[in-house]
């Protein structure tokens, strides 16, 4: 474990610890603009929680049935065990690296360089896939007000104009990304749950249903296996870690915005599981269009339907705009200390948002959905291929996040029981969803997207190996830049 000692804030980048050879003058991150709601706007939006919603319940139920709303639920309770960890960090260090500069203080620079790079991948493959179901449900938004739109051409310009707009908003500033994707994901929650309320009032079964509420048919092995997709439902949850620099009281802030972003939108996914399951029943198994199901069966105007749409298409347009900002600020600080390209860690002039790093990655986000369309493929195969890829990303990350958790306390002398029994269950629930993911064996190509994402961490890793042989300088400064560390702790 790293001295806990207070990083070099304030000196240029050719200050002492900062890359050899560099000698741009960087502006920044903009500092302290940011409310807690929205810090918990840009968590909210890596979810995606409507697009979730759309989705999610319908493959829950084909093992779950009448117990999906238990798999979210015990999905939840593991995932607020995932953000207790994060926000041990938190509340001690405020950082621009994410998980990445957390973990460096429990498991030194090899750790904490496996956190950024598989958290670079699952934000990387969270908004590649988002974008092309951002894509694909604006093609149905515009069919149903009377535009018809189809082919790959089309495809392919409406993934460069929302990849660009999503771009844009990115290096613009945090503020504006924050509060489009705020608004957006507000706008999609209102539209989802007034029609799940409404057509609950409007049930000829009433609100209550015994099948549900006494578990009737309920296997505990359904329950466990609909685990694995409830939490892949909540990926991304924690993004609000990579906003310290720019939080205000980011100290309290952040782990509040964890934390409540997780609780808030568990309470969703099971509200929303369990009506959907009371107004579908077995007609929700394989469903992969529930909502608007919901919305006939309850009498709405068919007017309403482009109103559903543009929700959900607006919780992928939000969950393209959110990953996008986290990767830039971990590949920013990954820049400032020289673990990538010493020109990427230098932000815009008059927008202070790492408009170098987003430009690098961000036109790989769109390269993937076209190179894919091109190939063949649906924007909903993209959408499930990609999100899988980006998935195991998250998992390893939150898994070894929550291993260096109990030893950043042991080491700061703040040892927590609590704290080892949610790491305890935040690792053991990711190694079984991962497990899950890949036996029994998918079918093609899901079945070669685990060995694709090991193939690009072990690339990672020959990256790490030429670091600390040739700059050992910048392994060793890991974690140590771009990081406030709180003195009361």
């Amino acid at each position: 474990m790293k001295p806990d000692i207070e990083p070099l804030l304030t000196e240029p980048p050719s200050a002492a610890g900062a890359p050899a050879g560099s000698h741009l003058v960087d502006a920044g991150l903009r500092r302290g603009v940011l409310p807690t709601a929205e810090l918990m706007a840009q968590a909210i939006a890596n979810i995606a929680p409507s697009a979730v919603v759309a989705f999610i319940p319908a493959a829950i139920y084909t093992t779950a049935t009448n117990g999906t709303w238990l798999s979210f639920l015990f999905a939840t309770i593991v995932i607020l065990a995932v953000g207790y960890c994060v926000a041990q960090f938190a509340k001690r260090r405020a950082t621009a690296g994410s998980l990445y500069s957390y973990a460096s203080y429990g498991l030194g620079p090899l750790g904490a360089y496996i956190t950024g790079v598989t958290l670079v991948i699952g934000c990387f493959g969270i908004a590649a896939g988002s974008l092309s179901g951002c894509v694909s449900y604006f093609i149905l938004l515009l069919d149903q007000i009377g535009i018809s739109l189809s082919g790959l051409g089309a495809q392919i310009v409406l993934v460069i104009l929302i990849g660009s707009l999503a771009t844009l908003l990115t290096i613009r500033g945090i503020r504006i990304s924050a509060r489009t994707a705020l608004v957006l994901e507000l706008v999609s929650i209102t539209i989802i749950t007034f029609v799940l309320i409404f057509a609950l009032l409007k049930h000829p079964g009433g609100v209550f249903d015994k099948q549900q509420i006494t578990f009737d048919g309920v296997a505990g092995g359904g329950i466990a296996t609909g685990m694995v997709l409830a939490i892949l439902g909540f990926v991304g949850f924690s993004s609000a870690d990579a906003l310290g620099r720019e939080a205000r009281d980011p100290f309290k802030a952040i782990p509040r915005a964890i934390m409540f972003s997780a609780l808030g939108v568990g309470l969703l996914y099971v509200f929303a599981s369990y009506a959907q399951v009371t107004l579908l029943g077995e007609k929700l198994d394989g469903n992969f269009a529930p909502m608007d199901q919901i919305a006939v069966n309850a009498g709405m105007p068919s007017w309403f339907k482009p109103i559903l749409t543009f929700g959900i298409t607006a919780s992928f347009f939000a969950v393209v705009v959110a990953p996008i900002n986290v990767i830039g600020r971990i590949v920013y600080v990954m820049g400032k200390e020289g673990v990538a390209p010493d020109a990427l860690g230098r932000t815009h002039g008059e927008h202070l948002t790492p408009h170098r790093a987003i430009l690098v990655i961000a036109p790989l986000v769109l390269l993937v959905d076209i190179v894919l369309y091109v190939a063949g493929a649906s924007m909903d195969e993209v959408l499930v291929w990609v999100d899988t890829f980006g998935t195991y990303g998250y998992m390893i990350a939150y898994a070894v996040l929550a291993i260096a958790t109990p030893v950043f306390l042991k080491g700061i002398g703040a040892r927590s029981s609590l704290v080892t029994l949610a790491a305890t269950v935040a690792v053991l629930a990711m190694a079984y969803v991962f497990y899950k993911n890949v036996y029994p064996v998918p079918e093609f190509p899901l079945n070669v997207i685990p060995y694709i994402f090991l193939a690009v961490v072990a690339g990672a890793l020959l990256w790490y190996a030429h670091l600390k042989r040739n700059r050992p300088h910048a392994v060793a400064a890991i974690g140590t830049l771009e990081t406030d560390v709180l003195d009361n702790i």
